[in-house]
């Protein structure tokens, strides 16, 4: 046990144990870093660097001080802390993109000041609304001036590039990643890859030449093999700025184009709502989240974020889950384009992404992560889905709402009358004959306090509810 972590000042919550500069944990709502002694100069150095300083003003790297030196030279850092942590596996494609330009960016950027990325994982990175910024701050460190490899560079194939691939020619789902901790190997994918596929670009660069590298040399790193000595610094310098060029223009090859799908035009093509009926939901959200202000929201079943946009337009900070790829980096794109503080989220409300990594402690849950956070959750056209196509029981689904909210929760109920209703049921309404709306106000008084109430003109009802104390 590490110096820092036996000190009843610091209760240790939840840390992490792979890194060997030291380790990660966090102290009630405070994100703490210890440093073991033997990398406490180097590490030390590089956040009072005069570009890690830049990195953390502009948003790029998170903000870290310095909290203590011990006597026996180790460290304790403190990180601002990322309101709602995701993990890659909960990302868009878009998102992953991103994570993955901001990775070389800041790579790129090292060199000229004499530093180095030396490992390059999506999970060093963190969304701050639609912005990545980078988190693992010991992943830096000065670089030999004539070493002309990157060496972290078959990291990033592995766990940006292959994924990526795989997802926009393959179509892969990235969550799969959750059960790959160190990405993919060519060799994963080449089975699934025709004999064109193998000779074409993006795979004869990512799978094909790897593995005939691979079957030449065994037992053998092409990489680590072709620099095994320093070279002249200014060649050293330009060797690895070409690597990174050819990175970045690998990784636009592999990054999926914006893609529609049936609930990515959700809204537009709903013709069980008429014009005035959209109006007025948004009409009712609006006047809702002016009046009780909260400063953050979940907003469960989000699709493009029409309603995800009105709460951050009223101040709030919005996380926004829904399991639609395409609706959601649709709402990730809009939120970038227009700055607003939007995390949208491939997450499912009904079966949310489990714990994962050594013993399930790794990486915490969705619940864990999402649990009495939000001062407000909207629940707009989902009810439904998760009562008949999910076959939750209402008490359940309003037991996980109450979970999620400290305060507030807006929600839209629908009769048994309407299409959607009866186009989920598909001739099983016999099973759902309860779910009329004085059973839903029984249920939701046992948790909640109805606060306001709206008819619109297709029957739907809209709901403002506050949580019992």
């Amino acid at each position: 046990m590490g110096p820092f972590l036996a000190d009843q000042e610091y209760i240790l919550e939840q840390a992490t144990f792979r890194d060997p500069q030291g380790r990660l944990f966090h102290q009630k709502n405070r994100v703490l870093r210890e440093i073991y002694p033997a990398h406490a100069d180097t590490v030390l150095e590089w956040i009072c660097s005069p570009l890690a300083q830049r990195w953390m003003e502009e948003g790029r790297l998170v903000p870290s001080r310095l909290l203590e030196t011990r006597e026996d030279g180790s460290l304790l850092l403190e990180h601002d802390r990322v309101f709602f942590p995701s993990y890659p596996w909960e990302w868009t494609a878009g998102q992953w993109a991103h994570a993955a330009a901001l990775t070389l960016d800041l790579c790129e950027e090292a060199l000229e000041s004499g530093y180095i990325l030396k490992d390059a994982t999506p999970l060093n990175i963190l969304f701050a609304g639609p912005h990545g910024i980078f988190v693992d701050v010991p992943s830096f460190e000065r670089r030999d001036p004539g070493k002309p490899v990157w060496l972290a560079y078959a990291q990033f194939v592995r766990m940006f590039l292959l994924p990526l691939a795989a997802n926009t020619h393959l179509g892969w789902p990235l969550a799969a990643t959750l059960l790959r901790r160190d990405g993919y190997e060519p060799a994963i994918l080449a089975p699934h890859l025709s004999f064109r596929q193998r000779w074409q670009s993006p795979f004869r660069s990512l799978v094909t030449l790897p593995l005939l590298l691979e079957t030449s040399r065994p037992g053998k790193s092409a990489e680590k093999h072709a620099y095994t000595k320093n070279v002249d610094q200014e060649l050293a310098t330009a060797m690895l700025q070409r690597t990174l060029r050819s990175t970045r223009r690998m990784l636009a090859a592999v990054t999926p184009a914006p893609r529609t799908s049936r609930w990515s035009g959700y809204v537009a093509a709903a013709t069980h709502y008429a014009a005035q009926d959209h109006s007025a939901k948004q009409d009712f959200v609006q006047r809702t989240l002016s009046t009780i202000r909260p400063a953050h929201v979940l907003d469960v079943g989000a699709n493009t974020g029409t309603y995800s946009r009105l709460a951050a337009g009223t101040g709030a900070d919005v996380v926004a889950w829904d399991t639609d790829a395409e609706a959601a980096d649709l709402n990730w794109r809009q939120a970038r384009e227009k700055g607003l503080p939007i995390l949208p989220l491939l997450a499912d409300f009904a079966r949310p992404t489990p714990p994962a990594g050594w013993q399930n402690a790794e990486y915490p849950g969705l619940l864990a992560r999402a649990r009495g956070r939000f001062d407000c959750v909207l629940m707009l056209g989902v009810l439904h889905h998760l009562l008949i196509s999910d076959q939750i029981p209402l008490p359940a689904i309003l037991d996980q709402l109450a979970s999620l909210t400290q305060r507030w929760a807006v929600l839209e109920w629908i009769p048994r009358e309407d299409s959607q209703f009866a186009g989920l049921c598909r001739g099983r309404e016999e099973l759902y004959k309860h779910l009329l709306e004085p059973y839903f106000v029984r249920k939701l008084s046992e948790q909640f306090t109805v606060r306001n109430r709206e008819l619109l003109s297709n029957g739907r009802t809209l709901w403002l509810v506050e949580k019992n104390e």
